[in-house]
């Protein structure tokens, strides 16, 4: 009886039902041997409260398992007896949103593995010819604004154009740059690991970034910018250059999880194409605050900061922009990403990108 119940609601949910299973109490008159997951079933339970998932969205988010586990998903309580050697069965609705967030991870990989990468034809660069490395998230859009406007980096001559900003905006950025390609540590545990060392990491580390090119192109050919607005100028191009692409601080965690799944499907190189060129458009302008510094690291950085700001002045590098903007400002935002505010994003992504809308539950 139980396990026809779990059939029943199992039906109950595919044809968009919201019920939870501790509510449910009607058999379904068939019943197949394997159920699917806890985590799966009330995953679908969520999308059914949130919009209207297809026949064929419902159909993959029971067959997927949650990507990284390294065990068995969950049982659910009362149609399964459970094993003395894995996790004990559980009432869905009890599942922590990170349960679920796993497994919408590992649907929403399979979506992005299928979704075209933007394709460049490059030309022949033109002067004057230029790079744009430093902050690397920042020096990421400037460059993909760039080359959207026909404009090759590389070539005889280059420049290289050190963007910066304040230290704590490129910590940010720095632990941005590095979901969108191979993944790592949640934010507050990579912000420790870094705060305990006397020197940003390589991508917040604009002095790093330019004794490495300036041992490429020489130091006459380097340049460390401080204010971004002023790259343009530099660069020679008409229009300003985007910044960096507005996301909320969930939409940079769900990328994390998105990069751990995706490593099961495609080389790392793959890997940074698709995320940053299928998932992040997907993300930008999403609701929801930015991610920032926790005003409890504020010290540290500004003493990261000046750090940084002493050992660039004694480079003696061409330097754009007063050598105090280096030190931190305030920024509004959310020190660390909600994992509510992922799920719900995960959510929303799935709706939006189903592979059967016309499908979608009645």
């Amino acid at each position: 009886m139980s396990r026809a119940r779990a059939w029943g609601w199992i039906a109950h949910l595919r044809d968009g039902g919201t019920t939870p299973w501790a509510d449910w109490s009607a058999p379904a008159d068939r019943a197949d041997r394997v159920l699917p997951g806890a985590q799966q079933l009330e995953l679908l339970r969520r999308l059914n409260l949130a919009g209207r998932p297809s026949t064929a969205l419902a159909d993959r988010v029971l067959a997927t398992s949650a990507p990284g586990r390294g065990r068995p998903d969950f049982e659910l309580v009362g149609a399964d007896e459970g094993s003395p050697f894995g996790p004990q069965p559980v009432d869905p609705s009890s599942l922590p949103a990170d349960e679920l967030v796993r497994v919408a991870t590992g649907v929403i990989a399979e979506d992005v593995v299928a979704g075209p990468v933007p394709e460049r034809t490059p030309r022949r660069p033109r002067r004057p010819r230029w790079r744009i490395v430093g902050d690397a998230w920042v020096a990421h859009t400037m460059t993909e604004a760039m080359l959207d406007r026909r404009r090759w980096p590389g070539g005889p001559g280059t420049v290289a154009h050190v963007v910066g900003t304040d230290q704590a905006a490129m910590l940010v950025d720095a632990w941005t740059a590095r979901c969108f390609a191979e993944g790592g540590p949640p934010w507050g545990e990579w912000l420790d690991a870094v705060l305990r060392r006397p020197v940003p990491p390589r991508r917040a580390d604009l002095v790093r970034v330019a004794d490495a090119w300036a041992g490429r192109l020489g130091r006459s050919r380097v340049r460390v910018v401080l204010d971004p607005a002023l790259v343009a100028g530099l660069v020679r191009t008409r229009r300003p250059l985007p910044v960096r692409p507005t996301l909320p601080a969930a939409g940079v965690e769900l990328a994390r999880h998105v990069s751990a799944a995706l490593g099961h499907h495609v080389v790392p190189a793959r890997r940074v194409a698709l995320l940053r060129g299928v998932l992040l458009p997907r993300l930008v302008g999403r609701p929801g605050p930015a991610l920032v510094v926790p005003p409890d690291r504020a010290e540290q950085v500004t003493a990261m900061a000046e750090r940084h700001r002493e050992r660039l002045l004694a480079a003696h590098y061409a330097v754009h922009g007063e050598p105090d903007l280096l030190l931190p400002r305030q920024h509004d935002g959310a020190a660390e990403p909600a994992v509510d505010g992922v799920l719900d994003l995960a959510l929303a992504l799935l709706l939006d990108h189903q592979t059967a809308p016309e499908e979608a539950h009645p």
